[in-house]
């Protein structure tokens, strides 16, 4: 293990792009340095990497692994404990959304949807739980308020993230009181990236009372406070989806 950071360290999941680099950025301006893992986004990534480097020297990891190989996770963990010899907190941010229309789901659908989303937090939070534990750190999982209220049409997508919800929770109970667990579940940020059209998107913003689409600035600063500030909060689950729930 390598000598004890000075600075407090977070492990972010999918932080290359949309809203994990996002909550990169946020927490490293905070004074974090980070475990940067991705997938594919190689360049997105080593781009990220550098700016945060030129901005605070030898602060930054990157890490790639496909989170749906299970035995692939711990290795993350073992990685931030090599280079900083510490782990404060982890973000289980990535996630793997495709609809799945009833009558045409496979087990192939539910195998991708549920291994990123549902069970890759699951064995992650279980690797870092004791290096988390002995920094009384804290664990983020980005949910989604399709968790609660599903999207038609993407029924293995919503129970996938239906399930990190409870596990939310369940970890909140296991891993008390070394270590807090709390969620974020954002409304409307960014569209997918397969775009949607005019009429489907004024119909989501008629549907928040605050008027608008949200800020990846809203999100990363929701899961800094849960990291840093929410000394007394576990097993929580924060909507930032500008009243959407409602």
């Amino acid at each position: 293990m390598a000598s004890l950071s000075s600075r407090p360290v977070v492990l972010v999941t999918g932080a290359a792009r949309r809203i994990g680099a996002g909550i990169a950025r946020t927490l490293h301006a905070a004074g974090y340095d980070l475990v940067l893992h991705h997938r594919a986004s190689s360049a997105e990534a080593a781009t990220l990497a550098a700016a945060l480097t030129a901005a605070r020297p030898d602060s930054v990891l990157t890490v790639q692994a496909d989170l749906a190989d299970g035995a692939r996770l711990p290795a993350l963990v073992d990685a931030a404990l090599d280079r900083f010899g510490r782990l404060d907190g982890l973000v289980n941010n990535a996630s793997n959304f495709a609809p799945t229309p009833l009558g045409t789901i496979t087990p192939a659908d539910w195998e991708a949807l549920t291994a990123v989303n549902a069970r890759a937090p699951l064995l992650l939070s279980q690797a870092a739980a004791p290096a988390l534990a002995a920094r009384q750190g804290a664990i983020v999982n980005l949910l989604d308020l399709y968790a609660e209220h599903p999207l038609a049409g993407h029924a293995v997508y919503c129970m996938a993230k239906g399930a990190q919800v409870t596990l939310t929770r369940a970890l909140a109970l296991e891993l008390a009181p070394q270590v807090r667990v709390n969620g974020v579940a954002p409304g409307a940020i960014l569209w997918p990236d397969g775009g949607k059209g005019e009429a489907a998107r004024a119909a989501i913003l008629a549907r928040t009372p605050l008027g608008r689409l949200g800020r990846v600035e809203d999100i990363a600063a929701a899961v800094l406070w849960l990291l840093r500030d929410a000394a007394f909060v576990t097993g929580e689950i924060v909507h930032v989806d500008g009243g959407r729930t409602l």
